[in-house]
């Protein structure tokens, strides 16, 4: 019984204290239904009279939400399956196969995590200008493509499989091809549903790639849109809400969608270093 109050107790706080993470949220989504003068009155009201459904409506007329997501999805999606495919494929190198100075070679490119994006920001930016590829999506896709987390994340996972089952397999005539493809990458559905997560996060809710590489209206993505509407109508803070809860979406499905596999990615992946 004493477990039971225990267990009742530890959840009920854990349930309290991921209520306050959503509070801004909550507040988010109440202002995208409030009239623009009713979103910084004090004492808050969290619950409209009367809400303004036609906030969600009004904000596809002003800017052309539309074309900036379709944009971000078109980016978005393609970043994430090109980064699950180059790494995993380089991870199951660092991790299955033996070659020279293997080990030193991906301390090397972990290595890389440590440094900023802002040091090297602008001799990427000229050597994608060299090859006539500012202002294009294909620019943006590229600069998320390759990644030493998602290296290392993957890494660590494919640590965790017993280097039998890979010995077997060639035992058996089977390519490292094969047995990428065959036996690694089934099994490493949590680790790639990880990734996947933090990878459609992050490109999708980029900001500085965009903003320096687009400078076409047509091609902006939806962070770029929500920042010009901001510039142009500073006070209409009921649609700049709901345009914050429609841009939300995408990454909370896809996150609900993957949840299953995400826990148990987390912590496969720190099994074995």
């Amino acid at each position: 019984m004493r477990a039971v109050r225990k267990n009742v107790c530890l959840y009920t706080g854990l349930a309290l204290f991921s209520m306050l993470f959503l509070i801004p949220f909550f507040w988010m989504f109440s202002s995208s239904l409030k009239l623009d003068k009713d979103v910084l009155t004090v004492p808050i009201q969290w619950v409209p009279t009367v809400p303004q459904w036609h906030n969600y409506i009004d904000i596809w007329k002003r800017i052309p939400l539309l074309t900036y997501t379709v944009n971000t999805g078109k980016i978005t999606i393609c970043t994430t399956l090109i980064q699950l495919f180059t790494s995993s494929f380089a991870a199951y190198a660092f991790a299955k196969l033996e070659f020279k100075n293997r080990d030193r070679l991906f301390l090397a490119y972990i290595g890389t995590i440590a440094v900023p994006w802002q040091v090297y920001m602008v001799p990427q930016f000229i050597m994608m200008r060299s090859i006539h590829l500012n202002n294009t999506h294909l620019a943006i896709i590229i600069l998320h493509a390759f990644t030493a987390f998602g290296v290392f994340l993957m890494r660590q996972f494919y640590m965790s499989i017993p280097d039998e089952l890979c010995e077997a397999a060639r035992i058996d005539g089977m390519s490292e091809y094969k047995i990428y493809a065959k036996i690694m990458l089934p099994l490493s559905k949590p680790a790639l549903s990880t990734l996947a997560i933090f990878t459609f996060v992050n490109t999708w809710n980029d900001f500085l790639g965009p903003y320096i590489y687009l400078t076409t209206k047509t091609k902006k993505t939806i962070q770029i849109g929500l920042r010009v509407f901001m510039d142009d109508y500073t006070q209409e803070y009921g649609m700049i809400m709901a345009a914050s809860v429609l841009s939300l979406i995408p990454v909370l499905i896809i996150f609900l969608s993957l949840q299953k596999y995400f826990v148990e990615g987390i912590a496969s992946t720190g099994v074995k270093g």
